[in-house]
This record gives C-alpha cells, structure tokens and sequence, in this order.
C-alpha cells in the first residue's frame, strides 16, 4: 500500500510592490512570521526568512543586497554572510543556509506563499 501526502500552500498578500524601493529590504509580520521582502529591480521581488541563519537575530531585511554574477544576495548585516535570494544558499559558510519563500505579484500587490 502507498500513501501520499499532499501538501497545502496558502498565498499571503504582503504589500503593494509600488511600496518597496528597489535594493532594500523590507520586513512584514505574515500570520506568525517574520518575512524580509526584498525588491532587487523593477521585476524581481524575493522573500526570505527575517532572521539571521547564524544567530536567529530579526535582521535579515537589513541586509547588504547585491549578487554574485546573476545571483541576486543578501549579507547579513551582523556577520556578513552572503546568500542567496533565490536558494537560501550560503555562498561564504556551506552549513548555513536562508529559507526563502515563493513570491507572486497579482493586481500590483505582492504575494508570498506558505506550505501548511
């Protein structure tokens, strides 16, 4: 017998996109989380977990935007590692890693999505 487990996602409206400044990074309170919402051009919007992968500390939309060649990334503002916006990945210490979250712009308002 095989069972299979279906997974649920909600989509959460966060902010007018008009609203985020192009390179910085925003903090919104979705539900019970803490979401950084960063606008790196005029087309992509990412979001990412708000708190800091190495101390837990609610930072991340403080964070230094940039890239690494296409990447866009985000370093944390405390101790300088750098991720990326799209993976989580974390391109100066391999055993860190940023959760992200799927993003959606629908009638110039964003969305974030959550797996329930």
């Amino acid at each position: 017998m095989t069972s299979t487990i279906e997974r649920t996602s909600s989509w959460i409206a966060a902010c007018a996109v008009a609203d985020l400044e192009p390179g910085w990074g925003e903090v919104a309170l979705l539900g019970d989380r803490m979401v950084a919402i960063v606008r790196v051009d005029r087309e992509e919007v990412y979001a990412v977990d708000h708190h800091d992968p190495h101390t837990g500390a609610p930072v991340m939309a403080r964070g230094i935007v940039g890239s690494r060649g296409e990447r866009p990334t985000i370093a944390s503002p405390l101790h300088k590692e750098v991720y990326d916006l799209g993976t989580g990945e974390c391109f100066t210490d391999p055993a860190l890693g940023l959760r992200t979250y799927r993003t959606r712009v629908v009638g110039g308002m964003l969305q974030v999505e959550f797996e329930a």
